[in-house]
């Protein structure tokens, strides 16, 4: 076992630090506050050819995987961005570069995956549904074949991204889950041209107002017969639940990283401040009822660590990922959220303040424990899949 991090992750850590070296956490407080994506950091990481980092090289990317891009999202996140990292590398390296590689036509690897690398071509993901929820197989959003062409109907919500994206990752059902057998089948992923559709009138969105991570609007999403040719479909017809998991295990790694990244922030601000604040003739820090919360979440951001590593060390050699990639996100977000709790404990009432960025973390630590999964499913998951107790359902 070699718990090293290959030169290409150590090259990583130290391009992405460097192009964060200049921009403080105020920076991402700025961009929070005024809703708006982190374009100065975008740009630089564009430039410098980071984006394109799970692109192979044929293409024009850096042939890397999906733990570069986790060590890539953890840097961001640590540096100051916070939750905010994530949506730098899952929207379009994550959603876009992995499955458009993984799963996509000569055709479209040639004509997108240039452009992803980038960063010219932007995507998004849309799958979560107002009324199936969580329940994934059970989405309503249809896609009739008619001719060379699919008609799509439906809804989607919390769908991040749109605004920006060139291309939409849309999943459809073209089986109706009533009377697919077995429920896996019937799903399809189509490309959608967010552009075009919206230009037509048959895709129609509507930005969520939401307590954080407002650097990137999350939105409903309104399909109506919307015809996409079907040369866009990423993977097989009826059988996109495979190229589902290449989505879905990626995005619980890389949020996973970013939720690291946001505990090493926490952390980092209660420390800071728990050295410099006296009460009592001493630095707080030299209470114990301080250090020890802290000491606590540093074992924990360690051990969520070697999780996502190790997650993203078996996607990258196509060996099954699913249990760790939700141990990741499960320990991750859960450190997250305890980092952010101290941080808030320590700074006690000037926590409430702007002048320090702990409400920020709150907000973005908070999310991680239900979003994209809930802490429930991910425990659900190792309670059935792994350990085999009786379902509940």
């Amino acid at each position: 076992m070699d718990f090293t991090l290959p030169d290409s992750a150590l090259a990583v850590q130290r391009g992405i630090g460097d192009i964060c070296s200049r921009y403080d956490l105020s920076y991402w407080q700025r961009c929070e506050s005024d809703r708006r994506w982190p374009e100065e950091v975008w740009d630089e990481l564009a430039k410098g050819g980071w984006l394109g980092l799970a692109v192979p090289e044929e293409h024009g990317g850096g042939g890397q995987g999906l733990l570069e891009l986790a060590v890539a999202t953890e840097t961001l996140s640590a540096s100051g961005a916070a939750g905010g990292a994530a949506f730098t590398y899952v929207l379009t390296p994550g959603f876009g570069a992995l499955t458009i590689d993984r799963h996509g036509r000569a055709s479209q690897r040639a004509e997108l995956l240039p452009r992803l690398a980038t960063g010219e071509v932007e995507t998004c993901f849309a799958l979560t549904e107002p009324d199936a929820g969580s329940n994934s197989l059970a989405i309503t959003t249809s896609a009739r074949r008619d001719g060379g062409d699919f008609v799509v109907n439906g809804q989607k919500i919390w769908i991040t991204g749109v605004q920006r994206a060139t291309w939409m990752l849309l999943v459809t059902r073209t089986v109706p889950a009533a009377e697919a057998r077995p429920r896996t089948h019937g799903l399809t992923v189509l490309l959608v041209n967010v552009p075009e559709a919206v230009a037509a009138g048959r895709l129609t969105y509507r930005p969520i107002p939401k307590m954080g991570a407002n650097t990137t609007p999350s939105n409903m999403v309104f399909i109506d017969d919307l015809r996409v040719p079907a040369s866009n479909v990423v993977g097989e017809v009826d059988q996109g639940v495979a190229v589902l998991w290449d989505i879905l295990n990626p995005e619980r790694v890389l949020l996973a990283a970013s939720a690291l990244g946001t505990a090493e922030v926490g952390l980092r601000v209660a420390v800071d401040y728990a050295k410099e604040r006296e009460v009592f003739g001493r630095p707080i820090g030299a209470n114990q009822a301080i250090s020890f919360p802290l000491a606590q979440v540093k074992a924990k951001i360690e051990l969520a660590r070697l999780m996502i590593y190790k997650a993203a060390w078996c996607f990258d050699r196509r060996l099954p990922c699913g249990t760790e990639a939700n141990i990741a996100k499960l320990t991750a977000s859960q450190a997250a959220w305890e980092a952010a709790d101290a941080a808030f404990q320590t700074h006690g009432g000037m926590a409430y303040s702007h002048e320090y960025p702990v409400a920020r973390l709150l907000t973005d630590a908070r999310i991680a424990k239900v979003a994209p999964v809930t802490e429930e499913l991910l425990l659900n998951y190792l309670a059935t899949q792994v350990l085999g107790l009786p379902r509940s359902f």
